[in-house]
């Protein structure tokens, strides 16, 4: 275990960049493939058992890994660079980026850059939708999780720390995902709008 531990340490140490991307990109994977496993295989019957959609799977390797990494690997480390120490002044004021700079940018890329590798007609159908409620859900998983990371977890920490709250949100977020959209009528005919009733459903 120990021996594991440092090997871990020193890819950190070394290649900083790529170990989180891997990370990241691991976290969004297991994420979306857990709950895909659930919700098709595990709770149904086995006359109505789906296979795995590897897709879907591909499409969040490639948001943690090529859109969410970077940003958190280059935001994070630009954060504590700017705001060093903890002292309830500074505290804040990670928090408060974190939360309404950060969170926003995220997002709004997670769910632009989903509905385009999936080939939506309307790039920013669901970010319209789902922006507010899943920003709600974020401060209320997110502000408690960072306070707690800003002020008493240790730096060594922090990789296992976020691994953990990054794990809860992701499934959070796939499951907010996978939710439909609600359906719209037209103030004519009642008869629902293609775009209004698309399934978001990965």
């Amino acid at each position: 275990m120990s021996r594991l531990v440092s090997g871990v340490r020193t890819l950190f140490r070394r290649y900083p960049f790529v170990t989180n991307s891997a990370i990241y990109g691991s976290l969004y994977v297991g994420a979306e493939y857990s709950q895909q496993f659930v919700s098709k295989r595990w709770l149904p019957s086995p006359a109505e058992r789906e296979d795995i959609d590897y897709a879907t799977i591909g499409r969040y390797a490639v948001m943690g890994t090529a859109a969410y990494a970077p940003t958190l690997y280059f935001w994070y480390k630009w954060l504590d660079r700017t705001f060093p120490g903890t002292t309830k002044v500074i505290i804040v004021k990670k928090l408060v980026l974190d939360q309404f700079v950060l969170t926003p940018y995220l997002l709004t890329i997670f769910y632009a850059g989903m509905s385009l590798m999936e080939g939506s007609e309307d790039t920013f159908l669901e970010l319209r939708e789902k922006f507010v409620p899943t920003f709600v859900r974020s401060c209320i998983f997110w502000l408690p999780a960072q306070a707690l990371n800003f002020t008493l977890v240790a730096p060594r920490f922090r990789v296992i720390y976020m691994g953990v709250c990054g794990l809860i949100w992701v499934n959070i977020l796939c499951w907010i995902k996978r939710q439909s959209l609600p359906v719209a009528t037209t103030p004519h005919n009642n008869v629902p709008s293609s775009a209004a009733i698309k399934n978001t459903e990965t």
